[in-house]
């Protein structure tokens, strides 16, 4: 870790932006639009193909970050949702570091158009910063840094939660973190360089908190291996990094300790999931070598062998021959190449999970997973394959010092190797020493090595279906003179983490002005864990069956009895069913729970007040 005002890595002088920086991000945001895509075509009625409920609950997030700040109301918990219990937002992923600066697009433009907006900026936000991280204290060369950037921002792991998972792909605050850690201790300035690791840890909380504990882990294993290779220089900055760390670690917890003890034991709160169910999805082997399905080389058919698991790692096996083999060219003369290695290895075993799987078949060899409890605190909700995102942002840093190393053969007489950075346990590749004329077949070869095993992992835009627009009744406000203050109005399907994808937009397209029962979250089960959605009610239950069914069940009156009590209970006003594929027999089994609804503009309506009283 060199000093400040040197060349070395994480210690190089400041330079002012180049014309190849502003290409750099140029191009980065033109991929984030181009990713984008199928959602700008028609930006009001689209959601993913492949998560459609989880996009449209980042709708729904993005429309409680405007309502949380109109109407200045706690954005840490929401009752527009899971009538009337509420939902804890701190214990559920509500992105509030930026649902809520961005409240003011969202108000204007709506949360369709906030959501794809910010979906393509934080790819290309996230490709930015690890530019800047990689060409300000890590390779030489622009292209190099450029490369990398490209791949941590849209490594094939990264867009595959693009399709409905924003958070997992806002990770520009990652690189400015990692470098702040590798920076700390410096003589002189402990205390500024953890202030600013703590406040910038403490914004992190509140966009991403798995994200943040994976690139601890990362910078764990990373100050781990500097220890082992520079022994000395780790006594001699130990005491200054500790204080860092000690003053960034003071200042986040002094800034996120109320929200974090909301998150645990405010209203709606639990502890762990049910059954531990994250704890099964482990990484396919084979899936390392797998291209991934939103790439130029990935294959939707491929899923049906290993599976539709979520694709952290799918680099495809040219990546994986050319990751290898610049570890092993790189070992011996990169510190940082080392570094890169050693996380590659670690996680990627740790992301096994319980159990081995190749090519979609569970072996009955254990996996590091089995050996880990289910309930322990903060890994208790992690999937082990999400370990191997720090693997692709290995990967990423691996591409960047490869490149750089080949762009360097034929260069270190012209500009020498700093001196600094041969000291430095995250040092760059280095300048090669000058390149033999017979050895200048390198450069040419390494790039086309580099560019073909990337090249394939272009990303596609993302797939996006249609989703037809709320009724007008919602949309224009007929829904006003039947639910008074206090009162809900009960969409049929109830929205749930599976059923009611439509009925769940009617709130977020409206801004929240009606609060509805159900919803798409995690909360507490009558022991205090975490489950999906809310509990079934025995009406909310009898919808979902007719729904599967396609049938409408022999109704008794002990039926429309838990009818009224689930509405008395969810404070219900009007009932409302809207245009839906099993409308017909929807419409039927209310009709049999409640009695005949009315027509009102382009719905069906209930109006249970008379019933619940």
């Amino acid at each position: 870790m060199a000093e400040p005002g040197t060349a070395g890595p994480i210690g190089r002088a400041r330079r002012r932006p180049a014309r190849a920086d502003v290409l750099a991000i140029g191009a980065y945001v033109l991929l984030g639009v181009f990713v984008c895509l199928n959602y700008w075509v028609d930006v009001q009625h689209r959601v993913s193909s492949h998560l459609p409920t989880d996009h449209s609950w980042f709708e729904w997030l993005f429309s409680h970050g405007a309502y949380s700040l109109r109407h200045l109301e706690n954005p840490l918990f929401s009752a527009r949702q899971n009538a009337p219990d509420g939902v804890n937002m701190m214990a559920n992923t509500s992105l509030l570091g930026m649902t809520l600066p961005l409240a003011p697009v969202t108000l204007l433009f709506g949360p369709q158009v906030t959501y794809a907006l910010y979906l393509g900026g934080a790819l290309a936000a996230t490709a930015g910063t690890s530019y800047w991280m990689l060409s300000r204290h890590l390779v030489r060369s622009r292209a190099a840094a450029f490369v990398g950037g490209a791949f941590l921002g849209f490594a094939p792991g990264i867009v595959h939660h693009a399709n409905g998972q924003p958070n997992f792909v806002s990770n520009f605050l990652l690189p400015v973190i990692v470098a702040r850690v590798l920076r700390l201790g410096r003589p002189g300035r402990w205390r500024r360089d953890g202030v600013a690791l703590g406040l910038l840890v403490a914004y992190q909380i509140f966009i991403n908190e798995e994200m943040l504990l994976l690139t601890a882990l990362g910078c764990l294993a990373v100050v781990l291996a500097y220890a082992v290779q520079r022994p000395r220089a780790a006594r001699e900055r130990a005491g200054g990094f500790l204080a860092s760390l000690g003053v960034g670690g003071g200042l986040a917890l002094l800034l996120t300790g109320y929200p974090i003890w909301y998150q645990f034991n405010g209203p709606q709160s639990y502890r762990g999931l049910q059954g531990g169910v994250f704890h099964n999805w482990g990484e396919d082997l084979v899936a390392f070598v797998t291209f991934a399905r939103d790439t130029v080389a990935g294959d939707e058919a491929v899923e049906r062998t290993i599976g539709l698991t979520e694709q952290n790692t799918w680099f495809g096996w040219p990546l994986v021959l050319v990751v290898l083999a610049a570890l092993v060219l790189l070992w011996r003369r990169s510190p940082a190449a080392r570094i890169v290695g050693v996380l590659v290895v670690v996680f990627s075993v740790a992301a096994i999970g319980p159990k081995v799987r190749f090519d979609g078949v569970e072996t009955g060899i254990d996996g590091p997973w089995a050996y880990v409890p289910d309930d322990l605190p903060l890994v208790e909700m992690m999937m082990p394959t999400r370990l191997t995102l720090v693997v692709a942002a290995a990967v990423g840093v691996l591409l960047a010092l490869a490149w750089d190393a080949v762009a360097g053969y034929g260069r270190a007489h012209r500009v020498p190797a700093p001196r600094a950075a041969a000291d430095d346990a995250i040092g760059t590749a280095g300048a090669a020493s000058a390149a033999p004329a017979r050895r200048r077949w390198v450069r040419p070869v390494g790039y086309a090595a580099l560019t073909l095993a990337v090249l394939p992992l272009v990303p596609r835009p993302l797939p996006a279906q249609h989703v037809d627009p709320p009724p007008h009744f919602i949309t224009a406000g007929g829904w006003r003179p039947y639910v008074p203050d206090g009162r809900t109005l009960v969409p049929v399907p109830v929205p749930s983490n599976v059923h009611g994808l439509s009925t769940l937009r009617w709130s977020a397209l409206t801004g929240h002005e009606f609060p509805v029962p159900g919803g798409y979250f995690i909360g507490p089960n009558a022991n205090g864990e975490g489950v999906f959605g809310a509990p079934l009610r025995p009406t909310s239950t009898l919808i979902y069956s007719a729904m599967d069914s396609g049938t409408v069940p022999a109704l008794t009156e002990e039926n429309r009895r838990q009818a009224a009590a689930d509405l008395r209970y969810w404070r219900a006003s009007v009932v409302v069913l809207g245009a839906h594929p099993r409308e017909a027999v929807l419409r039927e089994l209310m009709t049999g729970l409640l009695g005949p609804g009315r027509r009102v503009d382009d719905v069906w309506l209930w109006d249970v007040r008379p019933l619940v009283g």
